[in-house]
């Protein structure tokens, strides 16, 4: 393999890179991005930099003191993949061959159609919607934040620490009942209430109020209306795969990969959000999209690109954690495959516990709030016991 074309600039991206150089790839190197910014850290978008607290500089991946020898292709957006030449065509025409391919594209944030066109209406994925948003964000601004998953309920302890007045509108289920489940979602989302931001359960969106390209409210279908001075929508992400279409790698809710990151073609490999991999515990293909997969998976896929696959299993658990109202909330694990949660440590009307998920009398998750100690060292002995073992728990 001479050269190797990595699609996608953030940090699933640079993380591949940086695995190839350290498995002693010493051929030509591409990272190719369509933002024409280098790679940035996401997760402080919806909170110290949203905020204003740290300046763009600090956002940067990159260690000054590595020479990763790459040529950098931004600002240029793949559009399609030629599989038998493993070439990318990008939007200006371009097309970049290589031997190898990372697809490390990320996800883009979902929209809702009756908001659309409207400018002081936001997603937040890149570092330019942050800086959009973060200019809407002044002291007693009234903010609707549609979503209350992470992105939303980051977003709205930020706004609301700031002096805006923040109004949550939540989806027809209870909050991160995939990720944490139904009972301990709706834990977490009292947290909105008890920081003074209105939380409003199951009421969709009916109709939209505007003045030129701005808009003042939004009716909901309860017959309430909130005005707003601007709106983060927060209803998730898709997979950035349509590029893909008709290059015969197989694609549903992201990229199909086996547990070592291979797609349906040879010499191409998939990580982070964008990417589904074959999870033995739960006996399916599972999209994470969280930072520790962009983070972990990349130096596993590129092994198995370079012919050299690490004989072990994943040794890792699904992770994410969020700051919340002053608050680290941190889980690993499964939470769907529990049949009951049991709180170890600490109080639910206190904010502060630690919760274990078991199915029988297997643990396979951990919840922590406000107890990143405790947590970390409960993690590292779950993943032991859970990586020791090859059942599958579906």
């Amino acid at each position: 393999m001479k050269t190797l074309a990595i699609v996608g600039s953030s940090l699933a991206g640079l993380s591949a890179a940086r695995a190839a150089r350290a498995e002693g790839f010493d051929g030509r190197l591409l990272l190719i991005g369509d933002e024409v910014h280098r790679p940035y850290d996401r997760p402080p978008l919806s909170k110290d930099f949203l905020a204003g607290k740290v300046g763009q500089e600090t956002l940067s991946l990159e260690d000054p003191t590595e020479d990763l020898s790459m040529d950098w292709v931004l600002g240029e957006r793949a559009v399609a993949l030629e599989a038998a030449e493993r070439a990318v065509v990008l939007a200006s025409g371009q097309r970049v061959e290589a031997d190898g391919v990372v697809v490390a594209t990320g996800s883009t944030a979902r929209t809702l159609p009756q908001l659309d066109g409207l400018e002081n209406v936001h997603t937040l994925r890149t570092l330019d919607d942050a800086l959009a948003l973060r200019a809407e964000l002044r002291h007693g601004a009234r903010l609707l934040v549609i979503g209350a998953g992470l992105i939303g309920a980051e977003v709205a302890s930020t706004a609301q620490s700031a002096g805006a007045e923040v109004t949550v509108l939540g989806g027809p289920r209870v909050p991160l009942t995939r990720s944490v489940g139904a009972h301990m979602g709706a834990v977490l989302a009292g947290l909105h209430a008890a920081h003074g931001v209105t939380f409003i359960q199951d009421a969709a969106l009916e109709s939209v109020r505007a003045e030129g390209s701005r808009l003042l409210s939004v009716r909901l279908s309860d017959g309430r209306v909130v005005e707003a001075d601007a709106v983060l929508v927060a209803v998730g992400g898709e997979a950035a795969t349509a590029w893909l279409a008709g290059s015969g790698v197989a694609t549903a809710d992201g990229v199909i990969c086996d547990d070592h990151g291979r797609t349906s073609v040879p010499g191409v490999v998939a990580v982070g959000d964008c990417a589904a991999w074959e999870d033995r515990h739960l006996g399916r293909h599972h999209r994470h999209g969280h930072w520790n997969a962009a983070l972990t998976q990349p130096a596993r896929a590129i092994k198995a690109l370079l012919g050299t696959p690490d004989p072990q299993p994943v040794g890792t658990l699904p992770y994410f954690w969020s700051d919340q109202y002053g608050i680290r909330i941190q889980f690993s694990g499964h939470a769907e495959l529990a049949d009951r949660v049991e709180i170890e440590e600490g109080d639910l009307s206190t904010n502060s516990f630690l919760a274990a998920y078991y199915r029988g009398e297997k643990p396979i998750g951990l919840l922590s709030s406000g107890q990143p100690r405790l947590f970390g060292k409960r993690r590292r002995q779950l993943e032991r016991e859970l990586a020791a073992q090859t059942f599958t728990f579906s």
